[in-house]
């Protein structure tokens, strides 16, 4: 079996690094099955796409669609304009796509046009917000893909729900944590540790990337103004996304403890978030890791796609107004935040498990 597998955004990277691993042991124990690594080529900034393959040691793909930046529209349309091309060139028995970014979307679609059958990996997940693209993303997939592979009970039940039948889905747990669990050893001191002078549980994490939260310059102003006053005087370090950088840049804000550095490479980023005192984030894959590994986390979100992050785990829905943010900051900074627990089968196995069923499948026949 040769499984075509797609990565195109930074998300996307964590999550197909534990896969090939799980594909490369199951080949060398003599089972047929192998993969071509496809990158789409939707995040090609360096500090977004390759340092993140290096630190994964994730290895060089087979092909790089370099798709590049544009509108959704347009992204998503360069991506099965190029996807399109390498299948009839490298026909696959299987194309597994992972999350739910534009390149999810865009070589789903393509492969089933192909008549290709396809697998997703992080199936089920919903928000409920369809001004998100990735709720729009994952909804169309989820509508065309053969193998479900989920993360949550959660999610087993939202796939139940839209009519796919159990024999299809498979709950294998996460491999964001298969990722995080593999690399704990690995997690590297970066060099602005010493240059703020950093001390473990004595600064904050932020991230910001979300529309709602970025795009309107007033907003962010105010944003960044409530977590500057309710953190202080801990230090905030907020590793800044370009598109963030672009606002940031027409703002004259530049809070006294908020630190803004460029975006930082898996190792260095994780090694920051398990010695904080908590996170602030508007991103889902981090509040997964903050779950496992017990630290506090704030989500500046009206909705997650991962609600055990919150029922189980130690991450709390707070909204997007400003005013939300002091109460729950001054939680985090008194020490005085819920203690959490990690879902099942977050335990660092899922891509063994997805592996498992992909040989003990049919596609192939």
């Amino acid at each position: 079996m040769l499984i075509t597998l797609i990565a195109g955004a930074r998300p996307n990277f964590m999550k197909i690094a534990p896969i090939i691993r799980a594909i490369e042991a199951a080949r060398s124990e003599g089972h047929d099955i192998n993969y071509r690594l496809v990158h789409t080529g939707q995040h090609y900034d360096t500090n977004l796409s390759k340092t993140f393959f290096d630190d994964l040691d994730i290895p060089e793909p087979h092909i790089n669609l370099e798709a590049g930046s544009g509108s959704q529209a347009v992204q998503t349309a360069a991506i099965m304009v190029a996807f399109e091309k390498e299948l009839i060139n490298n026909p696959a028995d299987l194309v597994m796509v992972v999350g739910d970014v534009n390149s999810t979307l865009a070589c789903s679609i393509t492969a089933k046009k192909l008549c290709i059958p396809v697998a997703h990996v992080e199936a089920g997940i919903r928000s409920g917000d369809m001004t998100m693209p990735e709720e729009i993303n994952r909804i169309v997939t989820d509508s065309l893909a053969d193998l479900f592979f989920t993360t949550s009970i959660t999610a087993n039940e939202n796939l139940r729900k839209s009519g796919i039948p159990d024999e299809r889905i498979h709950f294998a747990g996460n491999v964001m944590i298969d990722t995080l669990l593999f690399n704990l050893d690995r997690l590297r001191e970066p060099a602005l540790w010493n240059e703020l002078g950093l001390e473990e549980k004595n600064y904050l994490m932020l991230t910001l990337h979300r529309p709602a939260n970025v795009d309107d310059p007033s907003n962010l102003k105010k944003l960044l103004g409530e977590i500057s006053r309710s953190s202080a005087p801990y230090p905030v370090i907020f590793p800044v996304h370009p598109r963030t950088q672009e606002i940031l840049n027409g703002l004259d804000l530049k809070p006294e403890n908020i630190h803004y550095v460029p975006p930082m490479g898996y190792l260095e980023f994780n090694y920051l978030v398990k010695k904080a005192r908590g996170v602030i984030t508007d991103s889902g894959g981090i509040t997964e890791e903050t779950t496992v590994l017990g630290v506090p986390c704030i989500t500046l979100r009206d909705s997650t796609e991962r609600p055990e992050t919150c029922t189980i785990g130690t991450n709390e829905l707070i909204g997007t107004e400003p005013s939300a943010i002091a109460p729950w900051l001054k939680k985090m900074v008194e020490g005085n935040w819920k203690k959490g627990a990690t879902p099942e089968k977050w335990d660092g196995k899922a891509a063994e498990r997805i592996v498992k069923v992909l040989i003990n499948s049919h596609l192939k026949e």
